[in-house]
């Protein structure tokens, strides 16, 4: 569910997607000029923005989107994980797909295909075939991110790659502003199949002036071997994964057979795919370059954090409408300025990154969100609007901090014919570890929600006289005594989920703090950081 999206990808408030080391021009294809260049560079940021956005749009339209379909809230975050989960799958492929069919023809056929999939997610009758139709999403969504940057840098002259960049990380960095507020306006004011339909003409303006525009710049297609093993070992075990971490609270865990089925094929087709994938002359997924102290190290601390940031972004929404009383819209208003510092300090970040040390930077990054979730920690029911926006402002800062550095990190002194397979591969587990953490934390919300309420309610009985009172004065308000009990017992969900939500408030902000000496393990070659760095999605 997503994501990819997911950052992945946000992201959101869903995070956008982390930066790709995308591949080098080709030398055969010179650079675009005059009006062919501005429509190409708006053809691609279209597409780009639209898949971006769709990662975070969604979040602050789960209740509503819950509520239509007939099923729980964390039944409903089932639309983001499975968005994200299928895009993690998808990503790897990018390279294979790439030579297979060429570069042009597969980012124009997943943009039109990324349209259908709205199309149909828009029409969805039940959650089951919405989230169906979001997996195709987020299968057809995989190539589209790393081939625009790979698009947009053929399109540039060498010398200016950083600005084709620069402009590119923008547009990823103004999606997730405008996915809540436009997730929330068009799920209050028309109804939430819109924020699918949205991307039809986006995704056809952005396949029509790419196909015009890109079409004789396609080096064709060629046939390639793909690693039918190891996808089918992959999807086998990030599938079981997900849905054992979906339905973990609602099957009672490991107390339920199917629970254990999940865990066991999630764990031996994982065992089995590293060995496969060790071996296997063209793997899908390149593992070897876990062997690096850099790559590993950058890999899992984006991936953690990542994890982490997107768990937050989808619990934000969920407890603003479901125990503060927000419309989707105000959720949208309390959550869309995440992007505004980001947008201001990354071009800042980028172009610092190959003179000051990215572990600085990224020390910046952990600091900044483990203070925003600390203030977030202090949250209660009184909360009013502006305690809630101003984490959220700052969030912001640590968003420019974040993805960059960490992305010059892991890529720092891989060679420029490795950066395909670690772009892929990193992308991969980032967009994983968000759709995890979305399962995660809501199962872990809901957790400690139930336990919060117990201790809450054993507090309500007759001789407590605050509580008496309480019910005597709802009783004279018209009330029956069961209705006075019922209306008690909403008052202590509202307090009991806003104390679960500043729980994992506070646990994030702790893991976020650690997540700094992990960064400090690593030693990047500053003479690399510059290229591995360039872009943030």
């Amino acid at each position: 569910m997503s994501s990819s999206s997911t950052t992945a990808g946000v992201p959101s408030g869903a995070a956008a997607p982390a930066p790709a080391a995308p591949p080098a021009r080709p030398p055969s294809f010179p650079p675009l000029s005059g009006s062919q260049l501005v429509l190409g560079t708006v053809a691609l940021s279209l597409a780009t923005f639209m898949n971006v956005l769709d990662s975070s749009i969604a979040n602050v339209s789960i209740p509503a989107i819950s509520g239509d379909m007939g099923v729980s809230p964390a039944q409903g975050t089932w639309v983001i994980t499975s968005f994200g989960v299928a895009n993690a799958i998808s990503v790897p492929l990018t390279g294979w797909l790439t030579q297979r069919f060429g570069q042009v023809r597969l980012f124009a056929a997943s943009i039109l295909l990324f349209v259908l999939a709205s199309w149909l997610c828009g029409l969805a009758p039940s959650i089951e075939l919405l989230i169906a139709f979001r997996v195709l999403q987020g299968l057809v969504a995989g190539p589209m991110i790393p081939l625009s940057q790979t698009l947009l840098l053929a399109s540039y002259p060498p010398a200016k790659a950083g600005i084709a960049m620069a402009m590119w990380a923008m547009t990823v960095l103004v999606a997730p502003v405008v996915g809540p507020l436009l997730g929330g306006w068009i799920t209050d004011t028309i109804s939430w199949p819109w924020i699918f339909y949205i991307n039809i003409p986006v995704g056809l303006v952005a396949a029509a002036f790419t196909w015009s525009i890109y079409r004789t710049r396609d080096p064709g297609p060629k046939r390639v071997p793909l690693d039918t093993v190891g996808l089918v070992l992959l999807v086998l075990f990030i599938g079981a994964m997900q849905i054992m971490v979906d339905k973990g609270k609602e099957l009672d865990w490991f107390e339920s057979s199917e629970i254990v089925v999940l865990a066991v094929v999630s764990v031996v087709s994982f065992m089995f795919f590293i060995a496969w994938e060790l071996t296997e002359k063209h793997p899908i997924v390149d593992l070897h370059l876990f062997a690096r102290r850099n790559f590993w190290l950058g890999t899992v601390s984006l991936s953690v954090a990542y994890g982490v940031f997107f768990g937050n972004v989808v619990l934000m929404p969920l407890w603003l409408q479901q125990y503060m009383g927000y419309t989707a819209t105000w959720a949208g208003i309390a959550l869309a300025p995440v992007g505004l510092l980001a947008i201001v300090l990354s071009p800042w970040v980028g172009k610092n990154v190959r003179i000051i040390d990215p572990r600085k930077l990224a020390t910046v990054a952990f600091l900044g969100f483990g203070l925003v979730l600390w203030m977030r920690s202090h949250f209660n029911t009184q909360a009013d609007f502006w305690t809630i926006l101003i984490p959220t402002v700052l969030q912001g800062a640590a968003m420019a901090f974040f993805f960059i550095p960490l992305q010059a990190i892991t890529f720092s002194g891989l060679q420029p014919q490795q950066m395909p397979s670690g772009a892929g591969l990193s992308n991969f587990v980032r967009i994983t570890a968000g759709a995890v953490g979305t399962s995660l934390f809501t199962t872990a919300w809901d957790n400690r929600a139930t336990l919060h309420h117990a201790q809450l309610a054993e507090s309500i009985h007759r001789g407590n006289g605050a509580a008496m009172q309480t019910i005597s004065q709802l009783q004279a308000g018209g009330l029956s005594y069961e209705q006075a009990l019922a209306q008690v017992n909403r008052m202590i969900d509202q307090q009991a989920f806003t104390m679960a939500a500043t729980d994992l408030f506070w646990l994030s902000s702790m893991l976020f703090v650690a997540l700094v000496s992990l960064v400090w393990l690593t030693r990047p070659k500053m003479d690399g950081a510059a290229d591995a760095g360039g872009g943030a999605h």
